[in-house]
């Protein structure tokens, strides 16, 4: 895998583990598992962030949960098909893991995301009812062996200006955190079911061509 494709992507989260790991798949004899990880934000609120784990990277075996670590990665997307449709499925993909002790501090920002890809969908700007600006945007962040991610991405205020005039195919660098949101979604005329959204707020971008 080639230098610039590890640059393009870089995530650096801490937090405590909040669940079990659970078996995602196997390649090659190696093991991938699930686990959420509880990450807070600089308000009392906090973000549950998935993170896919090799099991020659940690000890899948056993409960960590109220464990804190640190993961160093990518985040990454797969589309998963549910019946009729596909869903994209994020998390963050680890490359390296640490235990924290309880007294040691992790660096005051435990939640950071770099990505350098390109616009792959018209991007949506609109205001909310309390006048407050946000955009949407899809970006296409390249992997090896022609592969890519695609990242929901929000901005606010200036940062959604800017993004609301950006054409698909720009090619932008951005950073800021990965946050969960949960939403409710209707199932059928009466059922209603609570799922949740990952995506980067973006605190910072530019254009790189």
């Amino acid at each position: 895998m080639t230098e610039k494709t590890l640059n393009n992507n870089q995530v650096v989260v801490a937090g405590e583990i909040a669940s079990e790991f659970v078996f995602s798949h196997e390649i090659f004899g190696e093991g991938f598992y699930m686990v959420d990880l509880v990450v807070s934000r600089l308000s009392d609120a906090y973000d549950v962030i998935p993170l896919m784990v090799s099991d020659r990277l940690f000890d899948v075996t056993t409960s960590h949960v109220g464990e804190k670590i640190m993961a160093k990665g990518q985040f990454r997307s797969y589309n998963k098909h549910e019946e009729t449709k596909n869903r994209l499925i994020l998390s963050v993909f680890v490359r390296e893991i640490e235990t924290l002790d309880e007294e040691e501090a992790w660096d005051s920002k435990p939640n950071q995301v770099f990505l350098d890809g390109y616009v792959c969908k018209e991007p949506v700007y609109r205001m909310t009812p309390l006048g407050r600006e946000i955009a949407d945007i899809l970006l296409a962040v390249n992997r090896a062996y022609g592969k890519s991610d695609y990242i929901p991405c929000i901005c606010w205020g200036r940062n959604a200006r800017f993004a609301g005039r950006l054409s698909v195919g720009e090619h932008i660098a951005l950073w800021g955190r990965i946050q969960s949101r949960e939403y409710q979604k209707r199932i059928g005329n009466d059922q209603v079911v609570s799922k949740v959204a990952y995506e980067v707020s973006v605190s910072k971008m530019e254009c790189l061509e």
